[in-house]
């Protein structure tokens, strides 16, 4: 059996737009596919790496290029204008998900996803973030108290250092076995990789 570990943060819009394509993918190729969080912020630091909006020509052209895969996909994906988007406490609650073994984490990975890449709010504000938890069936008070929690915290940096150490230096990055992909513009070479 065929597996994919799939490294993402909510914040990035090529997380976002390869993270429409994983059903299909997982479809196609009777894979398995692993959701990796980690915290984008954590590997830049890490490695140097720097977001391609802090480069103003290329994060222009990035947000055309996005525009064109969503288009090709058929997925909605709206520039967020608060962007970026502080996803720490987004990326511990994923975690802390995960850690429970919720049935719902889907559904919040949806939402988050949802919040900022198609509905553009500024999930930089406590009052949307409670809203748009709200809406999507969390309750956002317990939700906070997961993300507070320091075993979930503790797992998010081990999660982030455990990535850089596999060598990731960007999201969404994939693997397939030990080959690396990074960017959604790979998944071609992915579906290959895993047929």
């Amino acid at each position: 059996m065929k597996t994919l570990d799939f490294y993402f943060d909510f914040g990035s819009p090529a997380a976002y737009l390869a993270w429409t394509q994983l059903p299909q993918l997982a479809a196609d190729t009777g894979a398995t596919v692993n959701l990796m969080p980690m915290l984008l912020g954590g590997i830049f630091q890490a490695t140097g790496n720097r977001p391609p909006i802090s480069v103003p020509l290329k994060g222009s052209y990035l947000f055309v290029d996005l525009g064109r895969y969503a288009k090709r996909y058929g997925v909605p994906l709206v520039m967020n204008p608060y962007f970026p988007i502080n996803t720490l406490t987004f990326m511990r609650a994923d975690v802390g998900l995960t850690m429970r073994g919720d049935a719902r984490l889907n559904e919040f990975r949806s939402a988050i996803f949802k919040a900022i890449w198609v509905d553009a709010q500024n999930l930089n504000d406590p009052a949307t973030v409670v809203s748009v938890l709200a809406a999507a069936g969390f309750d956002a008070q317990a939700m906070m108290a997961l993300t507070a929690d320091p075993a979930v915290k503790d797992e998010l940096k081990t999660r982030t250092e455990a990535a850089v150490a596999r060598g990731v230096f960007g999201a969404p990055m994939f693997f397939v076995g030990n080959q690396m992909f990074w960017g959604q513009d790979r998944l071609d070479f992915v579906k290959e990789a895993l047929q």
